[in-house]
């Protein structure tokens, strides 16, 4: 057959799928591999959190007594309250597979889960033959098959797998638009395509209230795109204005659309409108420390201090052995002094009051009119860089003071080994966008994702590390671009 009539033919067969059949024992191989990888962490590390049984009380009374909401005190006999503390995406895929396979079955849950993150290696495959090259798409399988982070975290009853493969879909939905665009401007093809990613996009808002983040950064994208063709003035460009402005419409339709029917049900069942879910996670009728999480944020940069000391509040007692230097300015001994008298006084009922709040935030208030630039700038920057640079273990054994050396000896090369190889994804990325990325196709739809997610990142109190693997796809697409900067790309 011509190469004419092998182009013909292939039309009708998606790229990937083509590229699975061309290259079957490598993708065959490699997909087994990734299925061991993810049995094992299933096997010996299976994660079950606070989050974990929120999520799965939300699931059984919703399937069983038809209310979105949680069981008081986690007591059959006490009644269930409906709530608006968590979106229903997560506990929708929870009540569908216990309705399946029976309530609490934890095991179907992480093997569904690894059937999702196997399909959003392929998915990330496609995103960087779309972006890069077929080279690139089997390195980023690879990469994604075998990333210990992603299936982790497959092993885990959380959010992460289902928004990361959410993520993934969105930007190589909108690949495939932009894509179509380029090679027909606007069609009903490209309509659809728009509108997937939409859908994607909504899926990963009913998971996490973040994941709207993604739908600002395909708009935001979008008008950088638009700007460049008004500023060209080239006027018969001027009609793809129209089409870009057509397509962030039905991306926003789409995806903020699942949102109405849930605001709606707040309101009338909880009486107060929220479209998505409190900042804080919590019911309107329970306190939220303000003044401690700012106190908080006037030092705080990584993990360690999130399981040592801000996960504490409230019901267990706050070390001040355990502070940062920086959480306290013994230049100041005014500050000194009221820092640790309100941390003595919540120590002794364990309990946050408003009273105590309103201390917390009055130091807080102190320490930022004197430090503006460290609140603003300078610490965020760190807790954004302690949740890319640190070791992904914290599901795992390995003690979250990692670098003392004081753990079992496997877990410490454990540690290490992970903070290496998370190093290595992300200087991977930064080098094809530094040293080539003029190779990458919409590297600037990448980039504004990677961003804007972790300047958002950056006002969060709890730098967790796994807030950034949404952002994995995007990564390791950037890292298969520098790994196969010798292949040549191909169309999308």
């Amino acid at each position: 057959m011509s190469r004419r009539g092998k182009s013909r033919d292939s039309r009708y067969i998606p790229n990937v799928l083509r590229l699975i059949r061309e290259h079957r024992s490598f993708f065959l191989g490699t997909t087994l591999a990734a299925l061991a990888l993810r049995l094992f962490f299933v096997v010996y590390f299976p994660a079950v959190t606070d989050d974990s049984r929120i999520y799965a009380n939300l699931a059984t009374n919703w399937l069983q007594h038809g209310i979105y909401g949680q069981t008081q005190g986690g007591q059959p006999e006490k009644p269930i309250l409906p709530t608006d503390t968590r979106l229903p995406g997560y506990p929708a895929f929870l009540a569908g597979i216990f309705w399946l396979f029976g309530l609490g079955n934890l095991k179907a849950v992480l093997l569904k889960q690894i059937l999702v993150d196997l399909a959003t290696c392929l998915i990330v495959a496609d995103l960087a033959r779309r972006t890069v090259s077929e080279r690139a798409a089997r390195i980023a399988f690879v990469l994604a098959a075998l990333c210990p982070f992603l299936a982790n975290y497959a092993a885990a009853e959380l959010t992460e797998t289902l928004e990361i493969f959410f993520t993934a879909l969105a930007l190589d939905c909108a690949a495939a638009a932009l894509g179509r665009m380029d090679e027909a401007g606007a069609g009903g093809g490209v309509r659809r395509l728009w509108a997937a990613t939409g859908a994607a996009i909504a899926a990963c808002i009913l998971l996490r209230p973040d994941g709207g983040l993604l739908l600002a950064a395909i708009g935001l994208y979008l008008a950088v795109l638009a700007g460049k063709i008004l500023a060209s003035n080239a006027h018969a460009d001027k009609k793809n204005v129209a089409n870009l402005l057509a397509a962030g419409i039905i991306v926003a339709a789409v995806a903020l659309a699942p949102l109405v029917p849930w605001t709606i049900r707040n309101f009338r069942t909880l009486h107060h409108f929220q479209p998505l879910a409190p900042r804080y996670a919590n019911d309107a009728d329970e306190l939220v420390p303000r003044g401690f999480n700012r106190w908080a944020k006037t030092w705080i940069v990584d993990y360690v201090s999130v399981e040592e000391i801000f996960w504490n509040v409230t019901g267990d007692k706050i070390d001040p052995k355990k502070l940062p230097s920086r959480a306290i300015d013994n230049s100041n001994p005014a500050e000194r002094d009221a820092t640790m008298a309100v941390i003595a006084d919540y120590n002794e009922a364990q309990d946050m009051t408003p009273e105590l709040d309103a201390r917390f935030g009055k130091i807080a208030a102190g320490r930022i009119c004197a430090h503006p630039v460290r609140y603003y700038v300078v610490l965020p920057v760190l807790r954004v860089a302690d949740m890319w640079l640190r070791p992904r273990t914290e599901i795992l054994p390995p003690d979250v003071r990692w670098w003392e050396f004081n753990d079992d000896a496997r877990h410490s090369v454990m540690a290490v080994g992970f903070g290496l190889l998370n190093l290595a994804y992300v200087v991977a990325a930064l080098l094809a966008l530094v040293r080539r990325p003029s190779r990458i196709r919409w590297a600037g739809l990448l980039v504004s994702f990677l961003l804007l997610r972790s300047a958002f990142l950056g006002t969060l109190e709890n730098p967790e590390p796994r807030y950034t693997l949404e952002c994995y796809p995007a990564i390791i697409v950037l890292a298969s671009s520098w790994l196969g900067r010798y292949g040549q790309r191909k169309p999308a």
